[in-house]
């Protein structure tokens, strides 16, 4: 029963979303606001062909970073989280740069290493990297002392470890971290992909729609950079839920 619950929610805030929506198009009643009855079946109709395509775009960048955060910040946070010596050390310049809105790096990174993918790419990393840090850091940090010895006392090394105490506590922090930071990721990504680049849905709802009065396709583009978070968010959600069913436990 509890399995339905989530599928039963996401319906009814579509349905009341939509309601919404068309609601506040009759209230208007312009262009700038096309009803749903207009841009769902364009959205259906355009997803398929150029939509589709800056959809895979954002999809593709949002994904590589991911990849790249998880890969740095996991190993760093359990590090720092072990060693009181090392996080003493790095704890204040983290302090310091964590509150720092990371969109504000992007003329930086764009001087530093060019105009690319790369540079979208790295400046979300650094968003979801920081956000990884701070929690597997502080979760690896409440690890209590006599069970990494009484692994140890059994034998186990380093690898050990790692497989049977830290990445089991650290799994839960990542995906806590990952879930919480989507949404600043794809507000990210929809700056970072306004200019300079070809494909992008933030290239398309501001340079392909938006400014020539496209409208209905603008919000298109803005339902598919909406679904691309929701998505990121319920697969995140949907590992948590199988890898760490204690926490769902009610």
């Amino acid at each position: 029963m509890n399995g339905q619950r989530p599928a039963a929610g996401f319906l009814i805030g579509t349905a009341m979303l939509l309601v919404l929506w068309q609601v506040a198009a009759l209230l208007v009643n312009r262009p700038i606001l096309p009803s749903p009855l207009t841009v769902v079946p364009l959205f259906v109709r355009d997803i398929g062909g150029e939509l589709g395509l800056h959809f895979l775009a954002s999809t593709a960048r949002v994904l590589a970073a991911i990849a790249l955060a998880t890969m740095f910040a996991t190993p760093l946070g359990l590090i720092l989280g072990q060693s009181k010596m090392l996080d003493r050390l790095c704890g204040p310049l983290i302090a310091i740069i964590y509150p720092i809105p990371k969109i504000i790096f992007l003329p930086v990174i764009y001087v530093l290493i060019g105009i690319s993918d790369f540079s979208k790419i790295l400046l979300i990393a650094i968003i979801i990297f920081f956000q990884i840090l701070v929690v597997v850091r502080d979760e690896a940090a409440g690890l209590r002392p006599e069970l990494i010895l009484s692994v140890k006392s059994l034998g186990a090394g380093r690898r050990a470890l790692f497989r049977y105490v830290y990445l089991p506590a650290s799994l839960p922090a990542v995906l806590t971290a990952l879930r919480v930071s989507v949404g600043t990721a794809i507000a990210v990504l929809f700056i970072a992909e306004q200019s300079l680049t070809n494909y992008g849905l933030g290239y398309y709802i501001v340079i392909e729609t938006y400014q020539v009065l496209r409208y209905p396709q603008m919000y298109t583009g803005i339902m598919a950079m909406g679904l691309l978070g929701l998505a990121l968010y319920l697969v995140i959600q949907t590992i948590e839920r199988r890898f760490c069913k204690h926490r769902f436990v009610s």
